[in-house]
């Protein structure tokens, strides 16, 4: 069984500073070199997952392969790692105090007095240690989410503690992400918000044994002899993260660092291998080298907050390289969408998305918003609500079906061809209850997801709670939509298409969460595809 090693990633003085962007990059460079490498997030907030979340708190809703809805950074490590995560790689606080008490009320503590230390510090440390004891993992990178100094993380702090005492030298240690902000009025960089971000963890117990200095600017020797002195590391153990054109150069930058070199050698693991990245490097080459572009508009409810839709733009990102194309995308608020205005709005792009969501507010925008693309030929892809409102649209101008809708939207709706899923109906708890994760669907050759797919079997992402209404297939036969794809198991509508369009696809799953750097989802290369067909053809 493998010695699995263990790197804790911490962030100091401010959040937002990409700890997750680090965390992926490291595990990118040691997976290069050969080691197997899983990163785990844990998250501070009390919630027992991100599922009830509203997306302009928290962003994207990740969902994987076994139904785990988790922080988005895990999006990141599987873009980066080009490997599944699952319900072990997230945790929280709420999950945290769930287990113990679920333990407690079992009797488990022996009518102890149940406490942070030690019963909810060993639950962390039991989660943290899950998928390091499945032997498959060389290293485990655990990002610490929050701020150190941050109440809310402290138990976690105290965690990390313990366990670097547990597991000894060279088997654990701690990155320690900062910032290093320049003073414009002094002209300078300024390292006491990380000295002072050190001594906070120094006063938890916990010694960083590798400082990632964020900063705008180049950071001098001078300034890294500083931190080293003030901060109990080593010069070379101070590592410059500047400001990177895309997240995707990152990994490059701590290779230019010395980053993974310097954590082979604290952890005792060979460094022999060197990384190349010529996947990873020939991918960039692409995306910073496209020889067309295109206009996208993705139309969601969310676009204030561009990370709702985190996926999705990443997945653009790897389609455009796959096509050497630069993805524009233009943020359209489907609350701004009428009948009238719709065509001033949308009226210069090369393809339209609508996006996922829950509720009522903006859907009839995003049913404009379909009427646009199927009159008027533009390339559409519809994800999720995206689907259903296709459905819908079609249903009403199309088919003529008086009063079509969704009964999400409206209880009373006279014909809903969008319906709640049979076994959602006694559901009253609406965290972790949808249909969540990886299921089947069935493709028929002669439709564009198997030119795009090039197979009839495969296994999407969903979560959803209201699904296409079969009672209303009969209606769809020979009227220019069609199914392409179903759950061979319960015959849910996964897929439907347009016979006399260009390109007009309408997915029930989630194809964004699957999308890697080195995998790019055949989707979204071949609506990319479609798009820049489409704007060479106006």
């Amino acid at each position: 069984m493998k010695n699995t090693k263990y790197v804790f990633v911490t962030g100091g003085v401010t959040s937002s500073l990409g700890k997750g962007i680090i965390a992926a990059s490291l595990a990118k460079l040691l997976q290069e070199r050969g080691y197997s490498v899983t990163i785990q997030k844990l998250d501070p907030y009390i919630n027992i997952d991100p599922g009830t979340l509203n997306p302009y708190e928290h962003g994207e809703c990740y969902v994987t392969d076994d139904g785990a809805e988790t922080d988005l950074d895990l999006g990141h490590y599987e873009r980066f790692l080009n490997i599944p995560t699952s319900q072990a790689n997230n945790v929280t606080t709420g999950r945290i105090y769930q287990s113990v008490i679920d333990k407690e009320r079992k009797g488990a503590f022996l009518g102890k007095t149940v406490q942070v230390i030690p019963h909810i510090t060993n639950e962390i440390k039991e989660r943290i240690q899950i998928l390091g004891k499945t032997g498959d993992y060389d290293v485990v990178i655990t990002e610490i989410g929050g701020t150190v100094g941050d109440i809310e993380s402290l138990p976690y702090v105290e965690s990390v503690r313990q366990l670097l005492w547990e597991l000894g030298d060279k088997n654990a240690i701690v990155v320690h992400l900062t910032l290093i902000p320049f003073l414009a009025a002094a002209g300078e960089l300024k390292t006491k918000p990380t000295q002072h971000s050190v001594k906070m963890l120094m006063q938890s117990g916990v010694n960083p044994d590798i400082l990632v200095c964020r900063s705008e600017h180049e950071i001098s020797d001078s300034i890294k002899r500083k931190l080293a002195l003030f901060c109990n590391v080593k010069k070379e153990d101070v590592i410059s993260s500047l400001d990177a054109d895309t997240i995707y150069d990152v990994p490059n930058l701590m290779f230019d660092e010395g980053l993974d070199k310097v954590v082979l050698d604290k952890l005792d693991l060979c460094d022999n291998d060197q990384p190349k990245l010529v996947e990873w490097n020939h991918f960039l080459s692409k995306h910073k080298n496209p020889k067309n572009k295109v206009k996208i508009g993705l139309i969601g409810k969310y676009v204030e907050l561009h990370d709702a839709y985190k996926s999705i733009s990443e997945a653009f990102i790897h389609a455009g390289a796959a096509n050497e194309v630069k993805v524009k995308v233009v943020w359209i608020h489907s609350e701004d969408l009428t009948l009238e205005n719709v065509p001033q709005k949308l009226k210069n792009l090369d393809g339209i998305l609508v996006a996922p969501g829950f509720g009522n507010r903006g859907t009839e925008g995003k049913v404009d918003a379909v009427r646009f693309a199927r009159e008027h030929q533009i390339p559409f892809l519809g994800i999720c609500l995206g689907m259903q409102m296709a459905v819908i649209e079609y249903a009403r101008n199309v088919l003529n079906i008086e009063g079509a809708g969704s009964l999400e939207m409206d209880e009373t709706c006279k014909n809903p061809v969008i319906n709640l899923m049979e076994d959602q109906k006694d559901i009253t708890e609406m965290g972790g209850t949808m249909r969540l994760g990886a299921w089947d669907c069935k493709i028929i050759e002669d439709s564009k997801v198997f030119n795009a797919y090039k197979r009839t079997l495969i296994s999407e992402r969903h979560r959803h709670r209201y699904e296409f209404n079969n009672q209303y297939l009969k209606n769809l036969k020979g009227s220019g939509m069609k199914i392409t794809g179903t759950n061979p198991k319960t015959g849910l509508v996964e897929i439907v298409e347009l016979e006399n369009h260009p390109w007009f696809v309408a997915v029930q799953y989630h194809p964004e969460y699957k999308s890697t750097v080195l995998n790019p989802h055949p989707l979204f290369v071949d609506f990319i595809k479609a798009s820049l067909d489409f704007s060479t053809q106006k």
